[in-house]
């Protein structure tokens, strides 16, 4: 809606333009209070500028990773603990996983989900620096792999839950 110009779009031209999840991610990243000003062209590009496809797109890529590495018969260990040490990078991520709970309290006490919005992005570039640092699948390596899948594998499932909060799918390809 523009006051300037007299132009708006009702709510159901709105999600016909965009579809569910970029609107509904449109409307949680803003406080309650804020204007919502929803960039049109930006909402529905597929790519890391748009930041639902970004997040949705770091889920699909962990999908594809894991099928990869059963190709390859790499399973996920039960314990990364080892794939962590000395590693500032996989710490990292791991430590942005364990947030979730934290960020959920504070929105719940707050009564917003902007937080939400802004964790789910944080992870996601967590994990892409992660993808982009370290090899995950290594038919060379497998223990090394077990344990860095066992890790992305903990980051989609938080991933996955950030997304549920906010009424937005997680594919598993995309």
């Amino acid at each position: 809606m523009s006051k300037r110009t007299g132009e708006f779009l009702m709510l159901d031209e709105l999600l016909e333009e965009l579809g569910v999840d970029a609107a509904r991610w449109s409307f949680a990243s803003r406080a309650a209070s804020s204007p919502i000003d929803v960039d049109l062209e930006l909402a529905v590009k597929q790519s890391s500028e748009n930041p639902v496809y970004y997040v949705q797109y770091a889920h699909a890529r962990i999908s594809s990773m894991l099928a990869k590495a059963a190709e390859a018969g790499i399973s996920p260990t039960e314990d990364f603990k080892g794939v962590l040490e000395g590693d500032d990078v996989a710490i990292g991520l791991a430590r942005e996983t364990l947030r979730l709970p934290e960020v959920v309290e504070d929105g719940a006490r707050d009564e917003e989900t902007h937080g939400i919005t802004t964790y789910a992005m944080e992870l996601a570039t967590a994990f892409h620096a992660f993808y982009r640092d370290r090899r995950v699948v290594d038919p060379d390596d497998p223990e090394t792999s077990a344990g860095r899948l066992a890790l992305v594998g903990v980051t989609q499932t938080t991933l996955r839950n950030a997304l549920a909060l906010l009424g937005i799918s997680a594919p598993r390809s995309m």
